[in-house]
């Protein structure tokens, strides 16, 4: 019997409860169930706010539920919960059900303690969902079958009966998927470490700790990534056990991959370097679209050629909601960035635009600063379009610095999405960019940053 077939067994005489459904758990839910699996979904989220089909196939199947507010007061009922990556591992809920005997574990963990096949993993503040998306792609431009998960793609666990030794798993993983990881990757992936998420985490300390599971249970046949350029991603490069590859914009490792002089993109081993591509070749625009590929290059150097690194260089258009082009009005072009959530990522996307720009920015309130922001913003955008909880204290850190100067930069507060795209609208003349780069979280008015990137996109698809 393989260690699948014994996971599963094993379970059967369990009690299993999933805290929250969604792309994480509803496959993962359905596999149980059909695998003869006793499972109950507690969910805050009550029954009638379920979507009706989904509801039906779960229960048909055998699913229970426990909803409404005091979804978590029965944990010690079971054998095992499943948390969402939303939940946070030290909840106080989930820290008194482990003290009680439940095993609390999550999707990833599972998948990495069963996966059979080689696993790239990619973390950090900013960058790491293109970064994973291209070491996923110049996997299967070389030719391998890859399997995509984590943040980003699907589920892998209901898909781990189908994974062979021979294939790749590239996963993309959260703060909030490591703080309880005591696994760690074949090739371990830090973009870069900056303030993040500290709602939840409270402290930069702990933030940084739930990176660290990325490296601390690696072997010494393992590979870890770091930031050359990143203070504090560099500060963690005693932690690694195997051998270490750098990737710098700004300098040159002695191993790793790095930009050179005259704008090409090279790898080091240590002996010798070999150029592979002209950063003016590579069809995505902006330095942090340089270091996402300084980082891939390092991921899977010795696996792929550079060959392949030049194919999907010229021809990757890019993902969704990362400095997405929408489209062309009047002469004006909107893009959709989403996804970026930290003043850094959004000082990343206004360096690739090389003009000023009409930036909507704002959103749910991370406690992260935006001090930041003021520099790049100033220099960067002629109108700020502000929008949600951090809207007034955006404007403060952009307006407090001496070199301010309201007659060239404008600063207008919208009350939805829609007004702000209106607003940037009127704003703009031809020849202007209009980016949404809201430097936080969407869940003051949207579930995730996809439902808030698709409804920009489709506002901006409307207007006439």
């Amino acid at each position: 019997m393989s260690k699948t077939a014994r996971f599963f067994e094993g379970l059967k005489d369990k009690k299993v409860a999933f805290i929250g459904t969604g792309v994480s758990h509803n496959e993962l839910i359905e596999l149980f169930l059909n695998k003869g699996i006793d499972v109950t979904i507690l969910d805050r989220k009550t029954e009638d706010k379920y979507d009706p089909e989904l509801l039906g196939k779960f229960k048909s199947l055998g699913a229970s539920f426990v909803t409404g507010e005091g979804y978590l007061d029965s944990l010690e009922n079971f054998d095992v919960v499943y948390r969402t990556p939303g939940m946070y591992y030290n909840h106080p809920r989930l820290v008194e059900a482990r003290e009680n005997g439940v095993v609390i574990t999550s999707e990833m963990e599972s998948f990495f303690e069963l996966c059979p096949c080689r696993i790239f993993a990619v973390t950090g503040s900013d960058g790491k969902t293109t970064t994973t998306t291209l070491i996923s792609e110049f996997l299967k431009a070389e030719g391998y079958t890859v399997w995509l998960g984590g943040n980003i793609g699907k589920a892998l666990l209901p898909r781990i009966e189908s994974i062979s030794e021979d294939d790749y798993a590239v996963v993309e993983l959260s703060s909030f998927q490591l703080i309880s990881m005591r696994q760690s990757p074949d090739v371990a992936v830090i973009t870069n470490i900056t303030p993040n998420h500290l709602d939840v985490h409270g402290t930069m300390e702990e933030y940084i700790q739930s990176k660290c599971n990325i490296l601390d249970h690696q072997s010494a046949f393992s590979r870890a990534v770091l930031n050359m350029d990143n203070a504090e991603t560099m500060k963690l490069r005693d932690r690694v056990r195997g051998s270490l590859n750098l990737f710098s914009r700004l300098g040159k490792p002695a191993v790793g991959a790095y930009l050179d002089s005259r704008r090409v993109l090279c790898y080091s081993d240590g002996r010798k370097s070999v150029k592979i591509i002209q950063a003016s070749d590579i069809r995505l625009p902006g330095e942090h679209i340089i270091e996402d590929y300084l980082a891939a290059i390092c991921a899977v150097w010795g696996d792929v050629s550079a060959d392949s690194i030049c194919k999907v260089a010229r021809s990757f258009g890019g993902v969704e909601h990362r400095i997405e082009f929408v489209r062309e009005l009047d002469g004006v072009k909107y893009y959709n960035d989403s996804i970026a959530s930290s003043p850094t990522r959004v000082i990343a996307g206004l360096r690739s635009f090389g003009r000023k720009i009409i930036l909507i920015a704002g959103g749910y309130d991370k406690k992260i600063p935006f001090e930041p922001l003021a520099e790049p913003v100033n220099e960067f955008v002629k109108t700020l379009v502000l929008m949600g909880a951090t809207a007034e204290k955006i404007e403060k850190a952009v307006t407090a610095p001496p070199y301010y100067n309201p007659d060239s930069l404008k600063i207008l507060h919208a009350g939805s999405m829609r007004e702000a795209v209106e607003l940037a609208r009127k704003s703009a003349e031809p020849g202007d960019v209009v980016s949404l780069s809201p430097a936080c979280a969407s869940f003051d008015l949207y579930p995730n940053f996809e439902a808030r990137g698709r409804d920009f996109k489709a506002i901006v698809n409307s207007l006439k």
